[in-house]
């Protein structure tokens, strides 16, 4: 890619890019949220079309309107929203869109995606529905998809997010298998330590414009985030110890059936306490989302749940189980839930900044008028403290980047002082220095009393955020661990319902 520009209206995603992609070499794409990694690799796609500048496949200029025309040049893009189509099978979904000539044969199909599988090394039935697939298998899918299209060119977006350690460990290898077999690959991620383990070599972004590109063996995890920011950056999680531990929430058998009528929670009984963090980790879709949504009054819970809450001093405990939100509000437990939908639950996107703040706030004025001013005071606040780039506290917040909009959020909710902080994937998408701006207000807010519920899917980060984590699998509880002496792989094995000594057997 050379002199590559994109500008959407006022803002410049890429500024005059010059990037190399080499055969046979993992190369990593770092850089701050809105840096411009996703905007530049969507040129090479096809989703996007260049402003300026010029796109060169072994040597020679092309011209890249849509995503066949990248498929036709051997370039295929793993988007970190899967493009599956969920009852159709995987070679169903593979063969999607493609002109093959004569009739359709998808037995012969199946037979080119199981070859494909055992050559690289991937794990994939060719006849089972989406549906049924766990997310790694989902993944695969799309992986084998751009391959069985002739990709040699092989973009992943976030490839490791909502994965487990064994899971990625495989990815990996299959990765390695590709680069051997000459293929080229970009890895788009925040996780400095996949970074180092996995590429080769390593370029940086810094808002839109290229900073430059080193080997991965000549670097580390601090040189590299000093590269994103363009100054030096602590990569250190304060954990202090809990102090005056006070229970907050006592959960006992609770069961949450989801939308399907499916048990999403069954007989989950944890306690949660003041002045600490408790990680909950599980596979994607083991309950977590719904764990949180019960305690916060959005889940009808099955008979027999329970959620107290203890609001310390010489109050009673109080029944959540039957609550609504606002009357949870009304009851006065301080409760405050960063959601994982952060423009679909957490804040309208129509609205600006001094409106999503008043969403909380607007029912306490005593005259017929809502009060503007505090909640212009406090946009402004979090704007200044969190370093949220945007026009103004007028502007719609559906305008700001995925980690502006986790910020706002975030800052909202620390805000109402809360006694119980719940976060669902705080730090999904959001660079590293953002992420260690959330981490540090978590634990700020520990050492404040307040019990933190940090729901998460990078395991290095709980293990080095958390004082506790609670394993979930398929919906149970499998498991509770001191943060500080655990390690990834126990909690891996846990996630996956498997424990060290059933391994051994």
């Amino acid at each position: 890619m050379r002199g590559v520009t994109k500008t959407f209206g006022a803002v410049v995603a890429n500024n005059k890019v010059d990037l190399d992609i080499r055969r046979g070499e993992i190369l990593s794409l770092l850089g701050e949220n809105g840096s411009g990694k996703t905007t530049l690799m969507n040129m090479l796609s096809g989703i996007y079309f260049p402003d300026a500048g010029e796109i060169l496949v072994n040597g020679k200029p092309v011209t890249i309107r849509s995503p066949k025309d990248a498929f036709d040049l051997g370039i295929g893009m793993i988007h970190q929203h899967f493009k599956l189509v969920d009852v159709l099978t995987a070679t169903e979904n593979i063969l999607l869109g493609l002109h093959e000539k004569g009739t359709l044969n998808l037995k012969a199909a199946a037979e080119k995606i199981t070859e494909i599988c055992r050559k690289y090394g991937f794990v994939v039935d060719p006849n089972k529905k989406i549906y049924d697939m766990s997310v790694s298998e989902k993944q695969t899918v799309e992986i084998v998809k751009v391959l069985y299209r002739g990709a040699n060119i092989l973009i992943l977006d976030e490839p490791t997010a909502v994965l487990t350690p064994q899971e990625t460990r495989k990815l990996f290898d299959v990765m390695r298998n590709m680069k051997a077999d000459g293929k080229a690959i970009v890895i788009i991620t925040h996780k400095l330590h996949e970074v180092m383990e996995i590429s080769d070599r390593v370029a940086v972004l810094r808002k839109g414009e290229y900073i430059g590109d080193v080997p991965t063996s000549e670097t580390n995890p601090q040189k590299l985030t000093d590269m994103m920011v363009g100054r030096a950056v602590s990569l250190n999680i304060d954990r202090p110890d809990p102090v005056n531990r006070v229970k907050r929430l006592e959960i006992h058998n609770l069961s949450v059936r989801n939308v399907y009528g499916l048990r999403a929670l069954d007989s989950v009984s944890f306690d949660v306490y003041g002045g600490e963090i408790l990680g909950i980790a599980g596979i994607s879709g083991c309950g977590q989302k719904e764990l949180l949504e019960a305690i916060a009054g959005l889940q009808i819970t099955e008979s027999g749940s329970s959620i107290r809450f203890y609001p310390g001093e010489t109050s009673e405990s109080k029944e959540l189980v039957g609550l609504s939100p606002l009357d949870i509000k009304k009851a006065g437990v301080g409760l405050s839930f960063v959601p994982e939908d952060r423009l679909g639950m957490g804040l309208v996107g129509a609205m600006d900044m001094t409106d999503n703040m008043m969403l909380r706030s607007y029912r306490n004025g005593r005259s017929a008028f809502a009060d503007r001013k505090n909640p212009k005071k406090l946009a402004e606040q979090v704007i200044e403290q969190l370093e949220v780039v945007t026009p103004g506290v007028s502007t719609p917040v559906r305008r700001l980047s995925g980690g502006n909009v986790q910020k706002v959020l975030v800052g909202r909710e620390i805000a109402a002082s809360p006694k119980v902080l719940m976060t669902a994937y705080a730090v999904r998408g959001l660079d590293i220095n953002t992420s260690y701006t959330i981490y540090n207000l978590l634990t700020e807010q520990k050492m404040q009393g307040v019990a933190v519920v940090y729901v998460g899917e990078d395991l290095d980060v709980l293990l080095e955020l958390c004082d506790r984590i609670l394993v979930l699998c398929s919906g149970k509880v499998n498991g509770i661990v001191d943060a500080r002496t655990t390690t990834k792989e126990e909690v891996g094995l846990l996630m996956t319902n498997l424990r060290k000594e059933e391994i051994h057997e």
